[in-house]
C-alpha cells in the first residue's frame, strides 16, 4: 500500500517547530526570566521596581509590541501571499534576535523583546494559516498534536542541554553563565528563523481544507451553529492567556526563592514538563475520538487548575514536583486539540485575521498580565497570584461548556 505523502509545507512546519522549540527550550524561559531579575538585583533595583516587578514589565513590553502588529499582520495575511509575511517576519526576527545577543543593558535587553514580540505578533498569523491550508479539514488533531509533541519534546531538550551546561560553567545563577546559555539558544532561534523562508503558498490545498461551516450543502441553521465556534474558543483562549501570564513566567523565581533550587535542578523539572505536555497532546487526541475533543479540552484544564490550587499552598518537595508536572502538562495538552476545532470552523480567506485573534490571546495576554502577576507577587507572595490565576482559569473553561454541544467528532 503506498504510503500518503506529506505536505511540503507541513514538513518544514516539523522542522521548524523542533529547531525554533529547542531554541525557546534553551534561552527564552526561565534563563531569560532570571538573566533579568539577576539584571535588577545587580542594579539593586531599576526604576524603583523589584526585580519580579520588573520582570513582568519586560514581559508586558513583548506583549505590547505584539498587539501593535498581530492585526495589522492577520489583515495582511489574508490579503498577500503568506510566504511573503513570512520573508517580512524572517527579517526582524534575525533583528530582534541579534540585539538580544549583544545586550548588556535592560534597556537593550528590552529593547530586543520589544522587536521579538512584533516578530511573533508578525510570523504567528502567516504560518499558523499557511500550515491550517495545508492540512485537510476534519482531520487536523492528529497532525497538531504530533506538532505539539514535537514542540514540547524539542522543548524539553533545551533545558537538557542546560543541565550539561551548567554542569560544565558552574551550577549557580550568575550572570555571566546564564548568558552564555542564553547565546547558544538565540543561536538555534536563528537558524530556525531562517526556515521561514522556505514556505510557499503553491504547496497549500483546495476546498478539502476549507471550513466546515461553507459547505455548499450545509443548512443555514447548522451554519450558523458552526460559526459560534470560533468566538467561543478564542473567548476562552483570551481568559485562559490572561491567568496563564500571571504565573508561568514566575515559577522560576518560585522555585528559587521558596524551595532554594538551583539551576540544573530547575532545568530538569521543566524539562520532563515539557516532555510529557507533548505526551499528554498525543493522549489528549486519542481520547476525543472516542469522547469528543470539547470533552477532552475541559476535563485536561479542570484537572490543572486542582494542581495549580495544591501548589499555591506550597506543599513538600516531593509533592510539588509531581504537581507542577502535572499542572503545565494538563493545562496545556488541550491545545492541539483547540486548534483543529478553530481551524475546521474557519474560512481559508478569513484565517490570517483569526490567527492574528488567537495570537493575540496567547501573546498579548500571556506577556501583558505578566506585569499584572508581578505586582501581586511583589515580595514573593506568590500564593496569592497562583490562587488568582487559578479563579481566572476557572471563568476560561465557561465558554468550553458552552461549546459541548457544538463541535461534532472529527471524520477519523
Amino acid at each position: 500500500m503506498r504510503r500518503k505523502l506529506i505536505n511540503p509545507n507541513v514538513k518544514l512546519a516539523y522542522l521548524f517547530t523542533i529547531l525554533q522549540s529547542f531554541g525557546h527550550g534553551i534561552w527564552m524561559g526561565n534563563i531569560l526570566s532570571l538573566y533579568i531579575v539577576l539584571f535588577s538585583e545587580q542594579a539593586k533595583g531599576i526604576f524603583g521596581l523589584t526585580s519580579n516587578e520588573l520582570l513582568g514589565i519586560t514581559s508586558g513590553i513583548s506583549g505590547i509590541a505584539m498587539i501593535m502588529v498581530v492585526f495589522p499582520a492577520g489583515i495582511l495575511t489574508d490579503r498577500y501571499p503568506r510566504d511573503l509575511i513570512l520573508r517580512l517576519a524572517t527579517l526582524l526576527g534575525l533583528i530582534a534576535l541579534g540585539f538580544l545577543a549583544v545586550s548588556q543593558s535592560i534597556y537593550l535587553i528590552m529593547f530586543s523583546l520589544f522587536l521579538w514580540g512584533a516578530f511573533e505578533g508578525l510570523s504567528r498569523p502567516a504560518f499558523e494559516s499557511i500550515v491550517a491550508d495545508s492540512l485537510p479539514t476534519g482531520n487536523r488533531s492528529r497532525t497538531y498534536s504530533r506538532l505539539h509533541l514535537a514542540q514540547q519534546a524539542a522543548m524539553a531538550s533545551g533545558p537538557f542541554l542546560n543541565v550539561f551546561l551548567f554542569l560544565f560553567l558552574g551550577d549557580k545563577w550568575d550572570i555571566l553563565i546564564l548568558h552564555k546559555v542564553l547565546l547558544i539558544g538565540i543561536a538555534f532561534s536563528m537558524i530556525s528563523t531562517f526556515l521561514l523562508l522556505f514556505f510557499r503558498d503553491r504547496h497549500t490545498m483546495g476546498e478539502e481544507s476549507e471550513s466546515v461551516a461553507f459547505g455548499p450543502d450545509l443548512p443555514q441553521a447548522v451554519s450558523r451553529r458552526y460559526r459560534r465556534i470560533p468566538y467561543l474558543l478564542i473567548a476562552s483562549n483570551v481568559i485562559i492567556g490572561m491567568g496563564a501570564g500571571m504565573t508561568v513566567k514566575f515559577f522560576p523565581v518560585f522555585f528559587r526563592s521558596i524551595y532554594q533550587l538551583q539551576p540544573i535542578s530547575v532545568q530538569l523539572i521543566m524539562g520532563v514538563t515539557l516532555f510529557l505536555t507533548g505526551l499528554s497532546g498525543i493522549l489528549a487526541q486519542q481520547l476525543s475520538r472516542h469522547r469528543g475533543r470539547v470533552q477532552m479540552i475541559f476535563f485536561f484544564q479542570l484537572s490543572a487548575i486542582i494542581c495549580l490550587v495544591g501548589i499555591s499552598f506550597y506543599p513538600a518537595l516531593l509533592l510539588l514536583i509531581p504537581l507542577f508536572i502535572l499542572r503545565g502538562s494538563l493545562m496545556n495538552a488541550s491545545y492541539p486539540l483547540s486548534r483543529s476545532i478553530l481551524m475546521d470552523t474557519v474560512p481559508k480567506r478569513q484565517r490570517g485575521k483569526w490567527n492574528a485573534l488567537d495570537t493575540f490571546a496567547w501573546g498579548l495576554f500571556w506577556n501583558a498580565s505578566a506585569a499584572i502577576g508581578g505586582f501581586l507577587i511583589g515580595e514573593n507572595n506568590f500564593q496569592r497570584c497562583f490562587l488568582i490565576t487559578a479563579g481566572i482559569y476557572l471563568i476560561g473553561t465557561i465558554p468550553v461548556i458552552m461549546l459541548l454541544p457544538l463541535v461534532e467528532k472529527e471524520i477519523n
